[in-house]
């Protein structure tokens, strides 16, 4: 019988503490007739019970601690492993920006985000605070679900894995079939991208540059379909590819060689540049004038310059002294 009043006791004390109340030792003790180290016993076995289950996944950490100024001991929810309304409330925006979903795909991603992220007092807040560039999101051209593929091309790329595609070319509109060994995952401006390395070398030979060491770029949502082959590769570890640095060099997701610009600028804003080109150098400045270098992989830089007007002016395009990326 004693055993069952200490359930029940402790069961009481777990949800005073859970509708927010506060536990007082001696008015407990007095109420179910034992001494205060017997409540101190039962606040101690619901801190452990608390303590486990701050493994549990659900993002909350919570505690009981002594209050001073209630004179009792309390329930302090921690929620640092939630993001906070300022941090989710900028993923969300960065998603909404990027526009790399479908409007489906999209409102189930932030409304997931918000309800595992968020606190529930805080939900409504930062739902509201989307509500309106959520409304009028438009989604991608392509219109494609690739999420599945997004994944596949990930396991292939984490277990080192040949994989065949069918790719819709964009320049002749032509369905082409390409083995690749996988290198990377990267994102640029409203698309996803595989990096990877042709491994067919007579599809190599119609390169532009000969014997072209350096991988080649897919859009992921143009890979019409992909098969994962029963056939690993081998990457010493001092060979393997840094998509980090690569992704330093390749701003504009287009192929070619790597190489290394020099050129001049005087617009308004210096750090818009260094920010878009994250190998650039100012080599010098005079007037206002900045001589800045920078190494670039691809033809986009091309693109990027003549966008920039009078703003710019291309000093010198050399082949890069850096030795290709290991495939």
């Amino acid at each position: 019988m004693e055993h069952n009043d200490k359930i029940s006791r402790i069961l009481d004390l777990y949800n005073k503490f859970e509708n927010g109340e506060t536990v007082c030792k001696s008015y407990e003790a007095a109420k179910y007739g034992v001494d205060e180290r017997s409540i101190r016993r039962d606040i101690d076995d619901i801190k452990k019970y608390y303590d486990r289950k701050k493994v549990d996944g659900s993002g909350i950490s919570n505690r009981i601690v002594y209050n001073r100024d209630k004179k009792g001991y309390c329930l302090e929810h921690d929620h640092s492993r939630k993001l906070s309304n300022a941090q989710i409330l900028a993923v969300c925006k960065i998603l909404l920006d990027g526009r790399a979903f479908t409007k489906k795909q999209m409102d189930n991603i932030l409304g997931k985000l918000i309800d595992c992220c968020v606190p529930e007092y805080n939900q409504k807040l930062v739902k509201e605070l989307i509500a309106n560039e959520q409304y009028h999101y438009i989604e991608p051209q392509h219109k494609k679900e690739f999420l599945d593929t997004l994944w596949a091309l990930g396991k292939a790329i984490h277990n080192r894995q040949y994989i065949e595609i069918s790719y819709g070319r964009i320049k002749d509109k032509k369905t082409v079939k390409r083995k690749l060994k996988p290198a990377a995952i990267m994102f640029s401006e409203f698309y996803f991208y595989l990096t990877a390395f042709i491994q067919d070398e007579s599809t190599r030979e119609g390169f532009e540059t000969a014997g072209d060491a350096y991988p080649t770029i897919y859009r992921i949502d143009r890979i019409q379909d992909i098969t994962l082959l029963d056939e690993p590769f081998r990457v010493p570890y001092r060979d393997r590819f840094e998509e980090g640095e690569f992704r330093k060099r390749v701003q504009f997701m287009f192929g070619g060689k790597l190489q290394q610009i020099k050129f001049q600028y005087s617009g308004a804003s210096l750090e818009a540049i260094l920010d878009r080109l994250p190998t650039a150098k100012i080599l010098s400045e005079e007037n206002g004038v900045y001589t800045i270098s920078a190494e670039v992989f691809g033809k986009g830089i091309d693109m990027w310059i003549r966008s920039q007007g009078d703003a710019v002016k291309m000093l010198r395009y050399e082949k890069s002294p850096i030795q290709p990326l290991a495939p």
